[in-house]
């Protein structure tokens, strides 16, 4: 008898999963356009980066910051934690929270200085595809990902300038950001 109750609950528990999965599908395939992110933008999975709150976000975290510039640029929030890449239309082609350094630079317009495939980081991780753009006090500040996918917050008593990302959005950024290209930095 115990074989024959394991069994029907399994049954029980494979319909009541397939169940939960429908409905979740319906949900999703039926939520109102006003509340579904621009179909132009690739938005990264993941949680937000550590620190995020409800009143840093936006209301629409892929809409571009007003006052960033025009043309094709990356665009970096510091208070929202995130970037853009914009391309030559204005329109955003990519968007992701990024976990910044301890060291930031000022509100301001840069450019792409330099690049490397892979390198140790300031604070000992091995990355890649850093992008460079700003110095501050003797510290670069750049774009990398950590070659173990960490996003973990940088040890606050380390003067370091690596604002980290996942790796695919490292991908999207190195192929984006050749030396040069312009960088906002914006509050």
């Amino acid at each position: 008898m115990a074989r024959s109750s394991s069994g029907m609950v399994a049954g029980l528990t494979a319909v009541a999963l397939a169940a939960v999965g429908f409905l979740a599908y319906q949900a999703s395939a039926n939520v109102p356009e006003d509340l579904r992110p621009p179909a132009t933008a690739k938005q990264s999975p993941g949680a937000e980066p550590p620190g995020s709150t409800a009143d840093q976000r936006r209301s629409d975290p892929l809409a571009v910051p007003a006052k960033s510039g025009k043309g094709m640029r990356v665009v970096y929030a510091l208070g929202e934690r995130r970037v853009w890449l914009i391309g030559g239309n204005g329109k955003a082609t990519h968007t992701f929270p990024v976990v910044p350094s301890t060291v930031s630079p000022p509100a301001g317009a840069y450019e792409v200085t330099s690049r490397s495939g892979s390198i140790r980081g300031s604070d000992g991780v091995p990355i890649e595809h850093v992008v460079r753009f700003a110095t501050v006090d003797g510290v670069n500040i750049g774009f990398s990902a950590a070659v173990d996918g960490s996003m973990s917050a940088p040890d606050p008593e380390r003067r370091t300038g690596g604002v980290r990302m996942q790796r695919t959005d490292g991908d999207a950024m190195w192929d984006f950001a050749l030396e040069g290209t312009k960088v906002v930095v914006v509050p």
